[in-house]
């Protein structure tokens, strides 16, 4: 693929990430700080003007800068990114997915992700 084409999937990703991270911000069962991060990752590979844009945003850069700053993210994103984590995963695995191999590599990837999120740092708010 042609890198122009590559990084127009990323600033397509980054802004589907960012629209779901928007929605977040109104509707509890979307977690916001996971997708803002997504966002910021997708477009730090497609366009640097969307990623700087990104960063100092009045609305979104406190998230990706708390994140970044080790001070953590809130623990309603935590426990609403691994409650769809599970639910998603779970559905896959009883309903969708009938292949013992591929459910047990389902099982193993939410072990990580849930791991690895239960790891990072819960942001205090005083």
């Amino acid at each position: 693929m042609s890198h122009t084409i590559v990084r127009w999937l990323w600033i397509i990703a980054g802004s589907i990430s960012l629209a779901l991270g928007i929605i977040g911000i109104f509707l509890p069962l979307l977690p916001t700080t996971p997708f803002l991060l997504l966002t910021a990752a997708c477009y730090a590979r497609g366009s640097e003007r969307l990623h700087n844009w990104l960063l100092n945003n009045k609305l979104f850069g406190k998230y990706i800068r708390n994140y970044r700053e080790g001070k953590g993210i809130p623990a309603r994103s935590k426990v609403l990114a691994l409650t769809l984590l599970w639910l998603t995963i779970g559905f896959s695995i009883f309903y969708v997915i009938p292949i013992l191999i591929v459910q047990i590599i389902l099982l193993a990837i939410a072990t990580l992700v849930s791991i690895y999120i239960i790891s990072l740092p819960t942001l205090r708010t005083t």
